[in-house]
């Protein structure tokens, strides 16, 4: 069973809904000032203003990315996506940031861990992404190429933006919400691109 089979994207959407569902409940506790003792990391309130600024910088580094790989002649090498891959991006951006924006930091232990803990997770989150590696037909391969190393640093980038934007002191509760905000507006902004290139083949 391959990450496009349209069972398993329909079973990590349901997933990732429900566990979104209880992030939201303790959410809701912490904006009515009785926050959980356990609660989810970052399940708390941020402003609007932060929100819009997060999404901001993540249109300006996916605007970024679409120049350079048009600039070095990459625009052809994308990957194809379905729409239903596209949803489950969404819920991913969630899933992705609860895990490494919420809970794969090192906070209370001053600035550098903290600064060294986002370098290293975003290495991480990186080279999870299948651009340096595939799986096919139950084979685990290696690739390289300008592509893999140009798209592998546009998701480090966008890693740290997202850790930014988490322990930026205009979010001084530390909300995901900046995070998944920036996070969806990117994975959205790539379907649109994807989408205007001819690269969405279909429905699932």
């Amino acid at each position: 069973m391959g990450p496009d089979n349209p069972w398993l994207l329909a079973g990590m959407i349901l997933a990732g809904g429900v566990v979104a569902k209880w992030w939201i409940v303790d959410y809701r506790s912490a904006r009515a000032g009785s926050a959980q003792p356990r609660a989810f990391p970052g399940a708390t309130p941020a402003t609007g203003r932060m929100l819009l600024l997060a999404a901001g910088g993540a249109l300006v580094l996916l605007a970024a990315e679409t120049a350079g790989e048009h600039a070095l002649g990459l625009t052809a090498q994308q990957s194809r996506m379905t729409v239903l891959f596209g949803l489950y991006t969404v819920v991913a951006a969630f899933l992705e940031e609860l895990i490494f924006r919420g809970y794969f930091v090192l906070e209370n232990r001053g600035r550098g861990p903290l600064i060294a803990g986002a370098v290293g997770a975003s290495l991480a989150f990186a080279l999870l992404h299948p651009f340096f590696w595939a799986w096919r037909d139950g084979t685990f391969r290696w690739q390289g190429g300008a592509k893999a190393w140009f798209s592998t640093a546009a998701i480090f980038s966008g890693s740290l933006w997202f850790y930014a934007v988490r322990f930026w002191p205009r979010n001084p509760t530390r909300s995901l919400l900046p995070c998944v905000a920036a996070h969806v507006v990117k994975n959205l902004g790539v379907f649109a691109i994807k989408y205007a290139q001819g690269f969405v083949s279909a429905w699932w």
